[in-house]
């Protein structure tokens, strides 16, 4: 029986000509393909700038750095998240706090953030950074999220991570109106691939600028960047910061360049899938992924909800069933506090109830636009029968 994993890269031959073509080329890394994605997204997604680079963790901790996140500094994430989101503000020597998650949408919850703000500020302990995951590619509420910044003076990057291809209040996910930098990942599950690669989106040039020197050393042989007595020589470059080795390069954003070519498509047919799921689980007793009026997904993962107090098997049975079907369901995610390294840090798992609720009864099934109506229908048939029947049989299985 062949494997169902839950998402898988769509590469065609258009793809491979493209990687192909760079590789022939008289450059692998820093020529003049990676520039021509960096357009191609800020095109798309109505952004002033774009700085491509080699994973969306690496674009986190630019954007991080960029903002002037360091020691002492307080900033806040989501706990339903992969752990990128948290560690970006760690690498910086900053502090890391979660804000509960909203039990629709699973994005950070706008007023679980308002009554901690207003907490923070009598404390003393305001956040510098607020880090908004749209989780499963629907955009968080953005706009009010906004708001809270300026009225708390906190900067905000969102971790679109799951989200290139979306929309929010009609307008693409990365064109920053309500935020200071848009983070994508374009690793092999997310909506477009480059193999592994990020990119950071802002409108700010100078924080753009920063970024771009940031990825690479900290090096600069722009003239006006540099200090002292510069000479005027094409040779001539300055280490100003300290910098990384996070570019991009030409093989990876010529796959990337190729993929946007499709984005809308694979988003569409994202949808159609997910909705051919809400008909197959129509009757089933759990809770299918909510649709913010305000949102257009880009639906990068499908994520059920099986309530604990519903009649059927919970969650793991469920887990189990379809794994043993060679069907790959997965969590997204476990609460970043629950990892080892963060719960050594003290969180209380208590202070965030909608997270350990969340925690206890979701499922990712498999979505990738290659995915069939067929395949579909034998993930929700095996999530309906009737063994293991009980929790005590899932630890034979």
């Amino acid at each position: 029986m062949a494997s169902t994993p839950y998402g898988r890269q769509d590469i065609n031959e258009h793809d491979a000509e493209a990687v192909c073509a760079a590789l022939r080329s008289d450059y692998l890394t820093q020529g003049p393909i990676v520039p021509e994605f960096e357009r191609a997204l800020s095109s798309v997604c109505g952004s002033n700038h774009a700085v491509a680079v080699n994973s969306a963790t690496s674009a986190l901790h630019l954007a991080c750095l960029a903002l002037g996140v360091g020691p002492g500094d307080l900033v806040w994430t989501s706990p339903i998240s992969f752990v990128a989101s948290a560690n970006c503000a760690l690498y910086c020597g900053a502090t890391v706090d979660f804000v509960d998650i909203d039990p629709r949408t699973y994005n950070l919850s706008v007023s679980a953030l308002e009554e901690k703000l207003q907490l923070a500020q009598s404390a003393g302990r305001l956040p510098k950074l607020l880090i908004a995951v749209h989780m499963c590619g629907q955009a968080c509420d953005m706009r009010d999220i906004f708001t809270l910044s300026q009225k708390y003076g906190f900067k905000v990057i969102e971790d679109a991570s799951h989200a290139i291809g979306g929309r929010y209040l009609g307008s693409p996910i990365g064109d920053c109106r309500y935020s200071d930098v848009t983070i994508f990942s374009f690793h092999p599950v997310k909506i477009i691939t480059t193999g592994e690669g990020g990119a950071a989106l802002t409108n700010d040039l100078d924080l753009a600028k920063t970024m771009v020197r940031l990825r690479s050393h900290g090096v600069t042989r722009e003239p006006s960047e540099m200090q002292g007595d510069t000479i005027a020589q094409p040779w001539y470059y300055q280490q100003i910061e300290l910098g990384f080795n996070y570019r991009m390069t030409e093989l990876q954003a010529a796959l990337g360049l190729s993929q946007m070519n499709r984005l809308e498509s694979f988003v569409d047919r994202r949808h159609t899938l997910a909705d051919y799921y809400d008909s197959l689980l129509v009757d089933l007793p759990a809770w299918t992924p909510w649709r913010n009026p305000d949102c257009f997904s880009s639906f990068h993962l499908y994520v059920l909800r099986i309530p604990l107090e519903n009649n059927g098997p919970d969650r793991n049975i469920v887990y189990w069933r379809l794994r043993r079907a060679s069907i790959t369901a997965n969590l997204h995610y476990i609460p970043i506090y629950r990892h080892p390294f963060y719960a050594r840090k003290g969180y209380r798992p208590e202070e965030f109830p909608e997270s350990e609720s969340y925690f206890a009864e979701a499922i990712t099934l498999p979505l990738y636009p290659g995915l069939t109506h067929e395949e579909q229908a034998r993930v929700v048939q095996e999530m309906r029968l009737n063994e293991p029947q009980t929790k005590n049989e899932v630890t034979s299985l």
